[in-house]
């Protein structure tokens, strides 16, 4: 089997995975108010300020690549060589890589959202998922596991209880040394890998400003309530933008 039949064998398996967390999570913020502003006869303002708007935009965004993703494996004959042939489409090596997948997001989703900095999170799960997968490399796949796994097991562990999610920044400093790290490891490994180097080049730079984006626009644009907002580099944000900035355009 060549190259590109075995990529497309993954890519079925993957996006069945990515479906399930997204349709999951979709179900899920369905319990919040949105289109209805009225929850138990308290009116909750207009469907743009529902705290649902984000998530069902993440998960709904996620749930429309899952399903390009699908399509092209099907397309390519992805789908047909994984259910024909078990053995090639879902061996111990494919196994592994589904279960770090799941594991990457779990930690995410689970460990880091509710306490650590969105943008600090955010940007050490984009960095797994881009270096530890596009290559095909099990020591990129187990390094970007273990990368995410250690700081979200730390602020699980530490700052377990919902009171405990704004306190001191100690986990929002784990996972800042952690996407260190690993952005490290990732172009010092790619000095072996000439064609990968672009990818490495550019992973640091969408890290970083997708979620940074996304938090802005969540805060100051759709007024909406980010996770953690006492978080290392947010807290940062917020002050400058009603201390420096707003002030600026207030003619202040």
């Amino acid at each position: 089997m060549d190259d590109k039949a075995v990529l497309r064998t993954r890519d079925f398996w993957t996006a069945l995975v990515l479906l399930a967390v997204s349709i999951f999570f979709l179900i899920q913020t369905t319990d919040i108010p949105f289109l209805d502003s009225k929850a138990a006869g308290v009116d909750s303002a207009e469907w743009y300020n529902s705290a649902a708007l984000v998530p069902f935009g993440i998960f709904g965004s996620l749930l429309l690549l899952s399903l390009v993703l699908l399509a092209v494996a099907i397309r390519d004959g992805g789908a047909g060589r994984a259910l024909s042939a078990v053995s090639v489409g879902l061996d111990s090596a494919e196994l592994k890589r589904l279960a770090a997948i799941a594991v990457i997001l779990v930690c995410y989703i689970f460990g880091l959202v509710p306490r650590v900095d969105f943008i600090i999170g955010s940007a050490l799960m984009i960095t797994c998922l881009i270096w530890g997968f596009h290559g095909g490399s099990r020591v990129a796949m187990l390094i970007s596991s273990i990368a995410i796994a250690v700081p979200a097991l730390y602020a699980t562990i530490v700052h377990f209880g919902r009171d405990q999610w704004a306190k001191p920044h100690d986990d929002d400093w784990v996972t800042l040394v952690a996407f260190v790290i690993l952005t490290a490891v990732m172009f010092w490994r790619a000095r072996r890998d000439p064609d990968g180097k672009t990818v490495v080049r550019i992973t640091p730079v969408v890290a970083v400003l997708c979620p940074l984006i996304l938090v802005l626009a969540m805060a100051f644009g759709f007024r909406q309530n980010v996770p953690n907002r006492t978080g290392l580099f947010f807290k940062q944000i917020e002050y400058h933008y009603y201390v420096t900035v707003k002030p600026l355009f207030q003619g202040k």
